[in-house]
């Protein structure tokens, strides 16, 4: 399902988790699960990854991150605001250490000249840290690459966030 190059960028995650005996949550929406089904893609991964939340809808986002409807009214589900509420949701509301979360617009529909398809938020809490948020926006790319590449980009933001969060290291 994923190249190697992708599990092998995993597998070295879920490494420096364990070495430092951090539990991850993940929180997603355009990418639909896809970078937990990585992550346990790699045998002995129970031990790092605590939980996922897929919350595609809105309702979902609110029900189980405890996002505020005020966030999705106000800037949308597919902001940096909901991108950082649903981060800190998931860390919340598991037992793990650090949480990342992606909502965008994957495609090929649902894109606006102020949102445009292949725009993606990434957001990365950690306990005892702040709350980090990443802009990207993918150009020229399918539904299937928006997706995988939101999950690469969001291996690189935990990678960083645990080069960066002193609480973490």
């Amino acid at each position: 399902m994923f190249d190697a190059a992708l599990l092998h960028r995993a597998e070295q995650l879920l490494a420096l988790l364990r070495r430092r005996g951090l539990k991850l949550a993940t929180a997603e929406s355009c990418t639909g699960g896809l970078i937990a089904g990585l992550l346990t893609e790699i045998a002995g991964s129970s031990d790092v990854v605590e939980r996922g939340f897929v919350v595609y809808s809105n309702e979902a986002k609110i029900s189980l991150l405890r996002v505020p409807a005020s966030v999705i009214e106000l800037h949308g589900a597919v902001s940096e605001a909901c991108a950082r509420a649903m981060a800190e949701g998931a860390l919340k509301h598991s037992n793990a250490d650090i949480a990342v979360s992606v909502t965008g617009i994957a495609g090929p529909g649902g894109g606006s000249p102020e949102k445009p398809v292949g725009l993606v938020h990434l957001s990365c809490a950690s306990t005892g840290g702040e709350t980090n948020h990443r802009r990207f926006i993918f150009v020229k790319a399918d539904r299937s690459e928006v997706r995988l590449r939101s999950v690469a980009a969001a291996l690189d933001f935990i990678e960083s966030q645990l080069g960066t969060a002193s609480r973490l290291a």
